[in-house]
């Protein structure tokens, strides 16, 4: 709750809440604070659960953490797995096989098309194409089957098209035990990589037609656009050695909100060195910041994902996305970056596109069927980093371990926490610019949330039964009377 003083010295507050938030991954709420002329004078993002894989992974043997941390996630298993197995690689300190990074690239790939796919379509697409103001009981997955099944069905495939690539690579769609310490468990065989080559054409047509459809979402949405997250920050991502959009190697560029580059080409080994950590006792997500300009008023705040992404790579690297990219920075308020984090949606699309056309590169390189796909070794480094482009942005897994290799500290930097600072902005922006002390509507209120799905964030790292998830959101006055109330069932 917030607290202020009225003019005759007395405390007050004036809350609004919405918990849960909906149609994320985790448990979180939200809560607005007006002052006496019933503005909003704050607004906060509070994640309200707690996990503790950095804790009981100690004492693990390292050879086991990519399986282990494939767990923390539901959604993107396979990317907590690749960077598990990169700090795995530091501390064997090898260089796996040209086959196993190709394999792994492949595998992070399909992640990003179904992760981006369930994003767009089935979390944010009953917003985006039903309406923001729309009946709440029907803006759902279930609705958007209705009113628009070809669209709905579309994601499905497109989705599908990710999880079955993963499955065919590492025999599950969730939870593959596959990415090791040293390569992967597994070669390609011909006939998988022919039936993922018959797949590639359907989901790079669903694709295309998709951005057409982002498109046609961005000039409908042109007010939201202005409001959800628009502000300048820092951002951060991998790129390659060519400066290209890159999600498996690479280098750490840093770039500020006039695209300015701060930091370029750091390995990933010292993220350490550019981000800190904060904390706020309200919350259990932490707040990373850029350590050169502190955490303090959020000078450090820095945003990651797709939209990071496009803004720090100097081109995609491929044909169908660099077209995309050019239109993309369109968006932009001027020469540098675009800053909306509503445009987070369209920047997924076309990384959908860039990561079906690497899919089709791979599969032509005869060298992904070579069957040396694992590095073996013991402990030959007690510290190790691995780094990777996750779906919701850069991940980072970093571990110590005893001549054993058994673990003595885990430490993750997970992508939703380096946008925490920018959510909490996010929030604050959409509330000043829509919400009212003397009403509530749902419209107001989804917007509210809309601006944090935006975002995709993952807070429990898992998937969730369909069932209630209710929602209340209070008006409380000065005195702590109740002035307005909704009530609202299933999403």
């Amino acid at each position: 709750m917030f607290l202020g003083k009225n003019d005759k010295g007395i405390t007050m507050s004036k809350t609004l809440t919405i918990e849960p938030v909906t149609r994320i991954e985790g448990h979180a709420k939200i809560t607005i604070a007006l002052d006496d002329a019933g503005k909003v004078s704050d607004a906060r993002f509070h994640v309200t659960e707690f996990r503790g894989f950095e804790k009981f992974c100690i004492g693990r043997s390292f050879r086991e953490m990519p399986s282990i941390t494939a767990r923390i996630c539901g959604i993107c298993p396979v990317s907590h797995a690749l960077a598990s197995a990169k700090a795995g690689d530091a501390i064997l300190g090898v260089q796996i096989p040209p086959a196993a990074e190709k394999l792994r690239k492949l595998m992070n790939y399909a992640q990003l098309v179904q992760s981006h796919a369930l994003s767009f379509f089935h979390l944010s697409g009953p917003d985006l194409l039903l309406g923001m103001e729309s009946d709440p009981a029907s803006r759902n997955v279930f609705g958007l089957l209705e009113a628009n099944p070809e669209v709905a069905r579309q994601g499905i495939r497109l989705r599908s098209f990710g999880q079955q690539v993963i499955r065919l690579l590492g025999d599950r769609s969730v939870h593959p035990a596959w990415a090791v310490p040293g390569g992967v468990r597994e070669a390609l065989s011909v006939d998988k990589r022919d039936q993922i080559a018959r797949m590639l054409p359907e989901a790079l047509k669903i694709a295309r037609a998709t951005l057409d459809l982002g498109q046609e979402v961005l000039e409908r949405y042109s007010a939201e656009a202005k409001s959800y997250g628009e502000f300048p920050s820092l951002f951060l991502g991998l790129v390659g050695e060519d400066g290209s959009l890159e999600h498996y190697g690479g280098g750490l560029r840093m770039i500020d909100g006039a695209g300015k580059v701060l930091e370029d080409a750091v390995p990933s080994a010292r993220y350490s060195e550019m981000i800190g950590e904060g904390e706020e006792a309200w919350t259990y997500l932490k707040f990373p910041f850029y350590r050169p300009l502190g955490y303090d008023q959020g000078a450090g705040m820095y945003r990651v994902g797709p939209l990071a992404r496009l803004n720090v790579a100097d081109f995609a690297g491929t044909p169908l996305a660099e077209r995309e990219l050019r239109r993309f920075r369109h968006l932009a308020r001027g020469s540098g970056p675009v800053t909306g984090s509503f445009h987070f949606h369209q920047a997924r699309l076309i990384e959908i596109l860039h990561s079906l056309e690497r899919i089709g590169q791979l599969l032509d390189d005869p060298q992904i069927l070579d069957t040396q796909v694992r590095s073996h070794a013991g402990v030959n480094q007690r510290h190790g980093v691995g780094a990777i482009e996750a779906p919701r942005g850069t991940l980072f897994h970093e571990y110590e371990v005893d001549e054993n290799g058994l673990l003595t500290k885990v430490n993750l930097l997970i992508a939703t926490g380096q946008n925490n600072l920018a959510m909490n902005r996010t929030v604050k922006q959409i509330a000043q610019a829509y919400l009212r002390s003397d009403r509530l509507e749902e419209g107001l209120l989804n917007r509210v949330e809309h601006g944090i799905r935006a975002f995709d964030p993952c807070l429990s790292c898992a998937t969730h039964a369909a069932g209630q998830m209710p929602l209340q959101f209070e008006l409380v006055g000065p005195g702590g009377e109740l002035l307005d109330r909704l009530d609202r069932g299933s999403r």
